[in-house]
């Protein structure tokens, strides 16, 4: 049927050609750190303008329910190509659109061939789903997250706790990773409401073996707190801005 023929499997070659897609784009990287082994956890690819401008707003006006397929993939081989390129040597953070997987098995085989082609381990390789994106099929993207982490891909729920699932999506799927929206992050140290609400959330995912990342980061009165909570993995500006094409160096403010 012509719905399914738009998912066919794309090629790394023609996810890399911008005048199938229209526009074109690239990355910028921003690190995820480990403060108890003071080393960098992963690598997140964050879509950028060609000039690594706009954060990647002026990226996605130009993606539609027409072309998200295609960028999906084609932000997946760029983001291999470039971290293969880089010499990353810690894990990669992919962002991807649950609404643009039609099916996983289906989908995920560009992913496979960057793979290969750019020699980059699958083991170290995350697949973030936003929780931001509303998601209609709950049976669906449980597919898509048991079927990458069968193929031995790392998986993240980003954002969690600003979007539209909450607990609920953890009690149908579990993610390797969950990481702390930043607007519970925000001034913690100040808000006795959001400690309680991330130390609970917490609690639940040490239950469930799921690593929680606090994403956010901007001083070290939420950090330290957060700390506290028990959490190892951080990202945000107190440790590195995100570099376009490049890997930032890590503050050293927060060694302790």
């Amino acid at each position: 049927m012509k719905e399914q023929a738009a998912f066919r499997k794309i090629g790394c070659g023609e996810c890399l050609n911008s005048g199938l897609l229209g526009f074109d784009f690239s990355m910028a990287f921003q690190p995820i750190v480990n403060t108890t082994s003071q080393t960098v956890y992963a690598q997140e690819a964050l879509v950028r303008g060609l000039e690594g401008q706009g954060g990647g707003r002026h990226v996605f006006e130009n993606v539609n329910k027409d072309n998200r397929y295609r960028f999906d993939q084609a932000c997946r081989v760029k983001a291999i190509k470039l971290a293969a390129e880089l010499n990353i040597q810690s894990k990669l953070s992919i962002n991807v659109m649950p609404n643009a997987v039609y099916k996983p098995e289906l989908c995920i085989r560009t992913t496979l061939e960057a793979v290969q082609i750019y020699n980059f381990p699958i083991e170290r390789i995350i697949f973030e789903v936003t929780e931001g994106e509303p998601i209609n099929d709950h049976a669906h993207l449980q597919d898509i997250i048991q079927s990458y982490q069968l193929q031995g891909f790392i998986t993240a729920i980003d954002d969690f706790g600003a979007g539209y699932a909450g607990l609920n999506l953890l009690s149908n799927m579990q993610t390797d990773l969950v990481k702390l929206d930043m607007a519970l992050v925000r001034n913690i140290h100040n808000d006795s409401v959001r400690q309680t609400i991330s130390r609970g959330i917490i609690a639940v995912c040490d239950d469930l073996n799921i690593t929680v990342i606090a994403e956010g980061i901007e001083s070290a009165d939420e950090l330290q707190v957060l700390q506290e909570m028990g959490i190892e993995l951080f990202q945000r500006f107190y440790f590195a801005r995100p570099r376009f094409e490049s890997l930032a160096t890590v503050s050293s403010d927060w060694w302790r």
